[in-house]
């Protein structure tokens, strides 16, 4: 018996989807993404995986501050593991410590004797792509960036579906005067100038993660409203509906058990492109300076760099190549999912 009891078409569509190559490793790829996203710590890092210590092993990597005088180095704050690792290796006595691939974290400044930053990407230094303008390595830069924003985009795409959802099924469903107000009231909502409204919020508090959620959900969620209400608008003369309001079946049944699941095209659909949406939109707040306050990883932070510090061209390459492969795969991802979520492949309706 197999776990997951799919029907027919549901069947067809996730066939299709894996016909289509490009979307379908796209997003094989943009999961393995999100899985290492997830363990970033474990990758990028400035502390160690792993301390080996007069026979005692140590895991600092998500564990409490060891200071330095844990490993028998003569201060009190938290031990410098790169540095613990060059005095174990030359006293030769059987420690070790074991790195991260990248042995520094988003927000160090790896400032170096006779050298000022941006640094260009040294091996040697295992800064693989370099250091920012502050001396803070790229690619940690650019992992931290990459989680916050697609937390971002999450958390925005929630809060837009449910209100999308919930408002624009009722529209469709209900109509008359509830459907006529809030048409009105998307109008009016619709024509407030969204940058205006950052600015405004930007001059009177400094922007955090949730406060820009909630600005830019507050001015959002209308775009999958009105296709929402379209779909439902559309469903509800179906005979199905009929015959379940003839059957004694209430409202909220019939949106729910009937309505939403032969609309589920709609929102698998649209996910893709608001998580690049969501992505595109932060990064633009970071460029102009209005969205996390600093020093929090950020791709707009390092685009705006980048483009003020053209003699080092990593810097700006770097961030751009990293949108350009997420972009490009979440797009792919999203054509991929409308075309095998398309009704006209597997129905007559016209």
């Amino acid at each position: 018996m197999s776990v997951l009891n799919l029907n027919p078409q549901t069947i067809k569509q996730l066939k299709r989807f894996r016909s289509i190559k490009r979307g379908y490793w796209s997003a094989i790829l943009l999961a393995v993404l999100l899985a290492l996203c997830l363990v970033a710590e474990l990758l990028v890092n400035s502390r160690a995986l792993m301390v080996s210590y007069e026979g005692e092993w140590y895991f600092p990597t998500y564990a409490a501050m060891n200071p330095g005088t844990t490993f028998g180095l003569d201060y009190a704050y938290e031990t410098n593991y790169r540095e613990l690792r060059q005095t174990f290796e030359e006293e030769d006595e059987g420690n070790w410590v074991l790195m991260p691939p990248v042995p520094y974290n988003a927000f160090e400044n790896d400032l170096r004797i006779g050298s000022y930053p941006p640094a260009p990407p040294s091996f040697e230094d295992q800064h693989y792509l370099g250091t920012d303008t502050t001396g803070r390595d790229i690619v940690a830069r650019l992992v931290y960036g990459f989680r916050i924003a697609i937390a971002f985009s999450g958390l925005l795409l929630t809060f837009n579906y449910v209100a999308g959802i919930i408002i624009g099924c009722a529209m469709g469903y209900f109509g008359g005067a509830f459907d006529l107000l809030f048409q009105r009231v998307i109008e009016i909502w619709s024509n407030i100038p969204f940058l205006y409204v950052i600015m405004i919020v930007a001059s009177v508090v400094v922007p955090s993660f949730l406060t820009l959620v909630i600005v830019m959900a507050a001015l959002g969620w209308m775009q999958l409203t009105w296709n929402m209400r379209t779909s439902t608008y559309k469903e509800k003369g179906r005979e199905y509906v009929s015959a379940a309001q003839a059957l004694g079946a209430g409202n909220v049944r019939i949106i729910g058990s009937h309505i939403l699941p032969n609309t589920i095209a709609v929102i698998v659909t649209f996910v893709p492109f608001s998580i690049a949406s969501g992505i595109t939109f932060l990064t633009a707040l970071d460029y102009l300076g209005f969205g996390l306050p600093p020093p929090t990883p950020s791709w707009g932070e390092l685009l705006s760099q980048g483009t003020n510090q053209l003699q080092a061209p990593w810097i700006v390459t770097s961030v751009v190549v990293a949108m350009v492969i997420v972009l490009l795969m979440v797009t792919y991802v999203g054509e991929a999912i409308r075309e095998a979520f398309d009704p006209k492949q597997f129905t007559y309706y016209e």
